[in-house]
């Protein structure tokens, strides 16, 4: 696997978290478990995993067998946090969280939004800086503050011809709002589409206690 230097911000707390759906193992009886894993890696870290080397290191276990998942969890972790030089935590996922409750900011009838609000935005793009192919997500955030709807819909539809990694975008929204409101709670979460049988959902906030969990939008 390869790793990637992080590009940190002056963000305090956040993770990646990725789901990598086609993946396949042997069991002690040599019959084939394909499963999704669920991989979390902090903000904290120094290097993340390049996607692609990920993908290839995780192809190869079709054709090994394991006594149990524990063992198997066991030896994909060692690698990851080998590989990025940081703990990690990964587990077989047997089923998403609901989404959560939501302002739909592309049709809401409201000049601002309420504060303690969790705001969704259906259909960010953006363009990989390595691929130049378009990627696709929606985009959640949660204010202690109101914001103009007008907007955040406008600053979150100037990214469609943005190049930028999952993560450096959600870096950008993060830090562009925390400049313009300074609240004392903001935390931001990209659900992507996914490319390669892997989706990468970065989430990054003011706050240790990471509000969004692992759910799953109809469209990844």
């Amino acid at each position: 696997m390869d790793p990637i230097k992080r590009q940190k911000d002056n963000i305090k707390y956040g993770i990646d978290i990725w789901n990598v759906y086609d993946f396949m193992y042997l069991n002690h009886n040599k019959i084939p478990q394909l499963v999704v894993l669920e991989i979390v890696i902090p903000y904290e870290s120094d290097l993340i995993i390049e996607s692609k080397s990920l993908k290839l290191y995780l192809n190869e276990f079709y054709k090994k067998s394991f006594s149990n998942k524990e063992v198997l969890i066991k030896k994909i972790k060692s690698q990851l946090e080998l590989t990025i030089k940081h703990p990690i935590k990964i587990k077989v996922l047997k089923k998403f969280r609901p989404e959560p409750k939501y302002l739909d900011l592309n049709n809401t009838k409201l000049k601002k939004t309420k504060p303690n609000t969790i705001i969704k935005f259906n259909g960010f793009r953006s363009i990989c800086p390595v691929t130049s192919q378009p990627d696709f997500a929606n985009i959640y955030l949660y204010l202690d503050k109101s914001i103009d709807v007008g907007y955040l819909n406008k600053y979150l539809m100037s990214y469609k011809e943005h190049g930028g990694f999952h993560e450096k975008c959600i870096d950008k929204i993060f830090i562009d709002l925390y400049s313009k409101l300074k609240p004392d709670h903001i935390e931001v979460c990209g659900r992507f589409q996914r490319r390669g049988g892997i989706d990468i959902n970065p989430i990054r906030g003011t706050k240790k206690k990471i509000l969004f969990n692992n759910f799953r939008e109809f469209n990844q």
